[in-house]
């Protein structure tokens, strides 16, 4: 079975019963899962920083989270990290060429989004942030469509429905009560499918996540808060967000959390996978605390080597989690270098259609920022756009 497969959609089932169960087990797994606030963060790891499965003792500490996957399916997700870096690459050098007027890159986080994103079946519903390159790539979303917000040319570039996979959201925090309530929503129409809501460790410090956090548990909604805890809230460090690790949270809101190696696709692939499962059962919600790193700036318009050393970055960097999967893929024979041929021909090409694309993304018309503002028309919306025209019109004809 191909990684892609991994994601096709199973039938519906009435659930409510399932749903109703649940709740007692989620209670449950929340008890179990709770540890005290000083102990130490426990880290979900399958694939070592030099790309050596995680076997034997340790994999017992690891029995719910299972990477069940073929030879096959490891040269997917790589083909799959390895593209959306370079994508991410690319649009980083468009912006600084003036084609973009901004993008937040990615950088570091493949894994984690790579492996959440490959968890999920086609009739799960995503709520991404604006740093989701990765996830949108496992939902089928055109890279291109994702720039021409960045490039000012549209307000989103894709139909959220056709994909399940929401528009970015600017507003931090606020796409996890989106998915809180559309999970709500899921419940109530008897689905067996779960929402995923991302966001960052800054995120976490929003009131709107904990409001999410506390809807969610209450009415059990089957949804997944994975949260990609990349050290810097911009130029915030964690240790001034919280006094406890992340994922620890989840317990004073009656669920549970789970801190996974976000540098490990493997890993995050199994924990998510298990976290949506649980949402699917009736179970309610579940934390996912992607471990992971921020290597370039928070958007292009941020310097991050005013507010953090160089010695951080390159510990981080023996970490990439590109690297330790080429090492794993290359002990174990799973890839030859022909394969790695291959996948660098098809980035190049990736990145030339990219860079054509954008560049030949048609300005807008100037009156379109007044339609689908409300379903059924507003008379404020119409007497503004009347005057805007009118604005324009007193141009017509000058020098």
């Amino acid at each position: 079975m191909t990684v892609e497969s991994t994601a096709a959609r199973k039938p519906r089932r009435s659930s409510g019963t399932k749903r109703a169960a649940g709740a007692e087990s989620a209670r449950k797994t929340a008890a179990a899962t709770a540890q005290p606030h000083d102990a130490e963060p426990q880290l979900v790891q399958l694939l070592t920083p030099e790309g050596e499965r995680v076997e034997s003792a340790d994999s017992a500490r690891f029995a719910p989270y299972v990477a069940d996957i073929t030879t096959e399916d490891l040269r997917g997700l790589y083909r799959d990290m390895v593209l959306t870096r370079r994508f991410d690459g690319e649009a980083t050098a468009l912006q600084r060429q003036g084609e973009l007027g901004l993008w937040a890159s990615l950088l570091g986080q493949e894994a984690a989004q790579i492996g959440s994103g490959r968890a999920l079946r086609d009739d799960d519903y995503v709520f991404p942030t604006y740093r989701e390159h990765g996830v949108a790539w496992c939902r089928g979303v055109d890279p291109t469509n994702l720039l021409g917000m960045f490039r000012g040319v549209n307000h989103g570039g894709w139909d959220p429905n056709t994909n399940n996979f929401h528009l970015y959201t600017i507003v931090i925090g606020s796409q996890t009560l989106h998915a809180t309530g559309y999970a709500m929503g899921v419940a109530k129409d008897g689905a067996d499918s779960a929402v995923i809501a991302y966001f960052g460790d800054g995120a976490s410090s929003q009131g709107d996540v904990a409001e999410a956090f506390t809807f969610s548990a209450v009415y059990n909604s089957p949804v997944v808060f994975f949260c990609q805890n990349n050290q810097w809230a911009i130029s915030e460090p964690t240790e001034r967000q919280m006094r406890v690790p992340l994922y620890q949270r989840a317990q004073g809101f009656g669920f549970p959390g789970v801190r996974v190696d976000g540098n490990d696709v493997l890993a995050c692939l199994a924990v998510t996978r298990w976290a949506l499962e649980r949402a699917r059962n009736g179970e309610g919600p579940t934390l996912v605390e992607a471990f992971t790193y921020r290597m370039g700036a928070h958007t292009t318009s941020d310097d991050p080597t005013k507010y953090r050393r160089d010695e951080e970055t390159a510990a981080w960097e023996a970490k990439d989690p590109i690297l330790r999967l080429k090492a794993h893929l290359l002990a174990t024979g799973g890839a030859d270098e022909a394969f790695f041929a291959r996948l660098e021909e098809e980035s190049e090409t990736l990145g030339k259609r990219v860079r054509e694309v954008v560049r030949a993304m048609p300005d807008p018309d100037t009156m379109a920022i007044f339609e689908n503002v409300y379903a059924d028309g507003h008379a404020l919306v119409d007497e503004e756009r009347a005057q805007f025209a009118a604005y324009l019109a007193s141009f017509e004809g000058g020098e």
